[in-house]
């Protein structure tokens, strides 16, 4: 707020309700009553007066116009009339600028000062026209929105030499529209190419190149008075006299026009004299007008800038972001856009940098680099990323290693049949481990827990399935160049049983006892692989038949002893009873016993 001294300047003879400058300030005119009187600015005296409803002032500081009824509007020109004419469509009210505009119930008419040729009509109800200091732009203010249009010189003059390009409502190509904003504004001015207004809202607002920026919110209804370049500082007024002024950078205007007229040239002059602080904002104004390296290079917001240098692929600038940041989201961030660039190699050390291990899981994978893999579930299985552990370490064939995640995360049923489908030679140790843990729960359901040293007889081709793994083995740890999956079959179309039984019978795969082995405990025996002289197919063999056992068969029953054994079952049926059973051990009702298999596989 401004301390100033009020000074009293004289009387007026008239009531004014308006008052107004003329665009140079040498001149005020008061107008009320049915009567207008024009005075110098500075010692309030009387230079001319005369009969009007309205007083506008024209974009040339030496032209006026007035209007005396809705049918009549006198122009004037260093205080002469100059013409009188009749709008077609009524003048219920005048507005000054660069045009003459005349409000009527049929809409907005602009007329040309000189000829008082119509130059376009518009079906809109003003309650304002603010035109900029060149003639350039246009704002047109309605009671719920304003609109910004863009006065097109070039088009009036080619279009007033071909008198057929002019329809009934003037010249169609005089206007472009720039921006419709469902504000409503109070007052405003035009600085440049920004438009300065106050709203219905108290807010004080500028609007440029389709963005509206905020200076400051108003606490009573205010008024603006103007702008002072020099002082990079606006004023406003209220009903009681008091003014008020706001910072307003001069060059962050100049920049800005500069750049909606596409000057760059001027507005790259401008750049130095904006403060650091006022930098992001004319960066997100470049922003929105599409020139993203340009704002990439004003802007000192560390957050701005990663977000445009991820918009414009600047992969050397969000790098050193990202370094200075330490932040995981922008090294994904940077890792995404690696990818789409086909920069791999900065991809990966963005990808650890944010401990993306389902990122480089995918990266390694797709690239085919089992290094790189093995590395991963290393790394992963340290940092408890069990998950991409198991993965990595299964998709090279590393099943010992998948089996040791699966124990150590305490998934000892998955880790049990796990090692029953890939390593059967494992599955007497998982399933004693297994019955430890359950044995903490529940003593009988861990003794029910069958094994194969035990009870081979639950296990069907027990003794195959060693073989098979022994023979497997040597294939697990043989990587197979990716340019061979043509000729690889499907798992799915395998058959590794078979397989191994074809290559026994071949010779190249010899299934080996250990010394002290008897024949009915395989968990211990040695397999060995014959060398392999010739180059093995990598297709899978045709199924072989089965081959009849060699053994003579036991006897068969004879038909008196199977009725005495099935005599003896119905006895035993009729004499059990199952309300003498022993349920001490058994777990109650109420009692929770949680085999979820969420939690089972949690890591």
């Amino acid at each position: 707020r401004l301390p100033l001294a009020v000074k009293d300047m004289g009387s007026c003879e008239i009531y004014p309700q308006t008052v107004a400058h003329n665009p140079n300030g040498r001149f005020v005119v008061v107008c009320g009553d049915g009567e207008y009187i024009i005075y110098t600015a500075m010692a309030l005296r009387n230079k001319s007066f005369g009969s009007a409803q309205e007083f506008v002032w024209g974009s040339d500081s030496s032209v006026y116009a007035t209007r005396e009824s809705t049918s009549s509007v006198k122009i004037f020109k260093n205080f002469k009339e100059q013409k009188a004419f009749k709008p077609e469509f009524g003048a219920e009210g005048i507005y000054g600028g660069f045009l003459l505009g005349t409000r009527s119930v049929s809409g907005l008419a602009f007329y040309d000062w000189e000829s008082t040729e119509l130059i376009r009509r518009i079906e809109i109800t003003p309650k304002n026209v603010y035109w900029s200091e060149n003639g350039e732009l246009c704002c047109i203010t309605t009671d719920e929105s304003f609109f910004v249009l863009k006065y097109n010189p070039e088009a009036v003059e080619k279009a007033q030499g071909n008198r057929e390009e002019i329809g009934e409502d003037g010249i169609e190509e005089a206007f472009d529209v720039v921006g419709e904003i469902d504000e409503t504004v109070k007052t405003g001015v035009w600085v440049g190419d920004c438009f300065i207004y106050t709203n219905s809202v108290n807010r004080l607002n500028y609007y440029v190149g389709g963005e509206i920026v905020t200076i400051a919110h108003l606490d009573r209804m205010m008024y603006l008075l103007g702008y002072i370049p020099k002082d990079n500082r606006l004023y406003l007024g209220d009903k009681e006299l008091n003014i008020v002024s706001f910072s307003l950078l001069v060059s962050v205007l100049e920049y800005q026009t500069a750049v909606m007229r596409r000057d760059f040239e001027t507005a790259d002059k401008i750049l130095p004299m904006i403060s650091k602080e006022h930098r992001s904002r004319v960066a997100h104004f470049l922003e929105k007008q599409g020139f993203k390296s340009q704002a990439l290079a004003v802007t000192c917001d560390p957050e701005h800038k990663f977000e445009l240098a991820i918009q414009l692929g600047d992969l050397k600038t969000c790098y050193q972001i990202a370094k200075e940041a330490e932040s995981e989201q922008k090294w994904k961030q940077l890792a995404e856009l690696a990818i789409s660039k086909c920069e791999f190699g900065l991809a990966q050390e963005c990808l650890h940098q944010a401990s993306d291990f389902g990122g480089l899981l995918l990266l390694a994978s797709s690239a085919g680099n089992a290094q790189m893999v093995a590395k991963l579930g290393d790394t992963a299985q340290k940092a408890g990323q069990n998950n991409v552990a198991f993965v990595s370490h299964f998709v090279l064939g590393r099943l010992e290693e998948c089996l040791e995640v699966l124990i150590n995360t305490g998934r000892l049923p998955e880790a049990a049949f796990f090692a029953r489908t890939y390593l059967p030679s494992q599955v007497s140790r998982v399933v004693e481990l297994w019955r430890e843990h359950l044995a903490k729960v529940n003593k009988k359901a861990a003794n029910s827990l069958a094994e194969p040293q035990e009870y081979e007889n639950l296990f069907p081709d027990w003794k195959n399935a060693l073989k098979t793994e022994a023979y497997l083995k040597p294939q697990r740890q043989r990587a197979i160049p990716a340019d061979k999956f043509p000729r690889v079959p499907p798992n799915h179309e395998r058959v590794p049983v078979d397989e191994m039984q074809q290559a026994e019978e071949q010779g190249s795969f010899t299934f080996v006892r250990g010394p002290g082995d008897d024949d009915d405990d395989d968990a211990g025996d040695d397999f060995e692989q014959a060398p392999d002289t010739t180059e093995q197919s990598v297709r899978a063999p045709s199924p072989l038949p089965q081959k009849k056992e060699t053994a003579p068969p036991d006897p068969a029953p004879s038909k008196t002893e199977m009725d005495d054994i099935e005599k003896e079952l119905e006895l035993d049926l009729e004499n059990m009873n199952i309300d003498n059973v022993d349920t001490s051990d058994l777990p109650s009702a109420d009692q929770d016993i949680n085999l979820d298999e969420e939690d089972l596989l949690e890591d």
